[in-house]
């Protein structure tokens, strides 16, 4: 297999993956097994691609929250929920997307420093799709019950936002946990009961978080002098196609959830990660 193609397939790997609550990272790391090992840069520089996707899908809501910032309203058709956004409320919203990748960048910068991050191998990977799988069925049972007693919560309060921004850190912690299942089921939990609503601020979230991860990486690679030694042309490709198949694979889930819960997503998650713990030996 040459490089180009294998970039190509951990690209379109990355982009079906990145959002869908089964875990990218999880993914990639026993791809590349196979596939062959890419720098740091590379993994998050296609996960940028993947955010890229979520930028072009949810321009209308950052364009509204930009516009909110000199005082005009955002309407309706600006809002993928497809409320009327008042400037002031647009604005919060705003905020809390900030907070949140606060305290995302905090905690991962000082996670990152200290060293707390489990080995990329197969056992610990596997463990956290089983065991993620499993909390999803219960997380979403107990956000089910809420929202009965609750009623539909489209709002994000500020524990939530902080909370949405602390998942982040745990799921970088834990390869295999997935970023997109941790901060939407703790949404979830935390008082939003709209999946769709949810759904909405964890992808909008990581916009800022991946960018800047890709930003974090690109200047490390820079002053360790590894710029030289990075295949741009499979990077390239594998952004492209990252990106591309991110579109489909969003849109996809958005009309998804609407008329449906995530259990698919977590019985494949258990199945994966029990066939990978029969599969494979524990230390490879």
């Amino acid at each position: 297999m040459t490089d180009l193609l294998a970039a190509l397939l951990l690209g379109i790997i990355e982009g079906i993956t990145e959002f869908l609550p089964i875990s990218s990272t999880g993914h990639l790391l026993i791809a590349e097994r196979w596939l062959g090992h890419r720098s740091d840069l590379f993994n998050v520089a296609i996960q940028a691609g993947a955010i890229l996707a979520v930028v072009l899908i949810y321009w209308k809501r950052l364009w509204g929250m930009l516009v909110a910032f000199v005082g005009r309203d955002a309407p309706a058709e600006f809002d993928p929920l497809g409320v009327s956004t008042p400037p002031a409320q647009s604005r919060d919203y705003a905020y809390k997307l900030a907070a949140a990748f606060a305290v995302t960048a905090v905690g991962g910068l000082s996670v990152k420093k200290l060293g707390w991050m489990l080995p990329d191998t197969v056992q610990p990977i596997a463990w956290a799709l089983v065991l993620g799988g499993v909390w999803m069925v219960l997380a979403e049972q107990l956000a089910a019950r809420r929202a009965a007693r609750e009623g539909e919560r489209t709002g994000i309060a500020w524990r939530t936002a902080l909370l949405v921004g602390l998942a982040q850190v745990v799921a970088g912690v834990f390869p295999g946990t997935s970023r997109s299942a941790a901060t939407i089921f703790v949404a979830l939990l935390a008082g939003t009961t709209s999946r769709a609503a949810a759904t909405e601020f964890a992808f909008l979230v990581g916009i800022p978080t991946m960018f800047a991860a890709t930003g974090y990486e690109l200047l490390a690679t820079w002053r360790d002098g590894g710029m030289a030694g990075e295949d741009w042309n499979a990077l390239g490709v594998a952004f492209l196609a990252s990106a591309v198949t991110a579109f489909v694979a969003v849109k996809w889930l958005l009309r998804f959830i609407e008329g449906h819960r995530f259990t698919a997503f977590a019985v494949y998650r258990v199945l994966l990660g029990v066939a990978l713990l029969l599969w494979l030996p524990a230390g490879q």
